[in-house]
């Protein structure tokens, strides 16, 4: 491992990432050296870490190599390993377009919930086609000291509890995951979204996801609660034959989901780099078991 390693730190809706660009795969990053430079006060900082890679050199993307020439190999803060990260999808495009390894335009992306497609406008937000939800009928039920919530099971590569609520100070503190129940719904665990009204398909949201805790936005947590408040409202695309768009708020900002009468769900948002630097290898390898 040389001496310094390149990243570069960006979020989307405030929703942030420690980015480490490795094209060949040749970094060793295990859960201990991914929680250590997310850790906020002994290392850079961020919900989770984009490993650029290309697909073609991790064993996990090799099959998608053909389709998709970069892989988002995404870690939560904790180290774990996760499918499908929508804010991190918008960031890992837009270090792509800085890089120079992509223009504007379409783009696709490997993640292990399937190849992302992306558009990545001439200015502005950046749109992620986020594929098809899945809505596995289990009653779910989720809690937060004394008050419990059935919750609308919604998977978006990954797996969401969807709950509403009457105050989004309900969700408590966040710190630590939400009881839910049954345990078989999610035996991986979960990712819990409490969502309250705004106004007309306008709602926000607060979420805890898996491995990280709250954090000021969730993409696949966004496509989640659209896809819950339509069935909700009776808006359920495929049966209307209209896509239905929703307006979600989260802690970090705005973000705007449609689902089609297909079932492809696309979400729109702001993406940033806010700085870059090296990383020296020798303190990683002091954190590092």
């Amino acid at each position: 491992m040389s001496t310094r390693i390149a990243f570069l730190k960006g979020h989307g809706t405030e929703n942030d990432f420690v980015i480490i660009p490795d094209p060949e795969n040749v970094i060793d990053l295990p859960p201990s050296a991914v929680a250590a430079l997310c850790d906020r006060r002994a290392g850079i900082g961020g919900d989770g870490l984009l490993h650029v890679v290309r697909s073609a050199a991790h064993p996990e993307a090799q099959a998608m190599a053909a389709e998709a020439e970069w892989f988002m190999d995404y870690r939560n803060g904790d180290g774990s390993i996760a499918e499908m990260c929508g804010n991190g999808v918008r960031v890992f495009a837009h270090y792509l377009q800085r890089a120079g390894h992509v223009a504007e335009g379409d783009i696709a992306v490997a993640t292990r919930g399937g190849v992302k497609t992306v558009h990545i406008a001439k200015e502005g937000d950046i749109t992620v086609g986020m594929g098809k939800a899945l809505l596995p009928e289990v009653d779910v039920t989720v809690s937060v000291g004394d008050r419990s919530w059935p919750a609308r099971n919604v998977n978006m590569g990954n797996p969401h509890a969807v709950a509403f609520v009457e105050d989004l100070d309900h969700a408590g503190d966040l710190y630590t995951a939400p009881p839910f129940s049954p345990a078989s719904a999610y035996p991986d665990g979960v990712n819990v979204e409490f969502v309250v009204d705004r106004g007309l398909r306008h709602v926000a949201l607060r979420v805890h996801e898996r491995g990280s805790g709250e954090t000021r936005s969730c993409g696949t947590g966004a496509c989640a609660v659209a896809v819950a408040t339509a069935r909700r409202d009776g808006a359920d695309p495929a049966v209307t034959g209209t896509p239905a768009t929703y307006t979600v708020d989260v802690p970090g900002g705005r973000l705007v989901i449609t689902e089609r009468p297909d079932g492809e769900i696309e979400m729109t948002g702001p993406a940033v780099i806010v700085a870059e630097g090296e990383i020296d290898a020798g303190w990683l390898e002091t954190v590092t078991p």
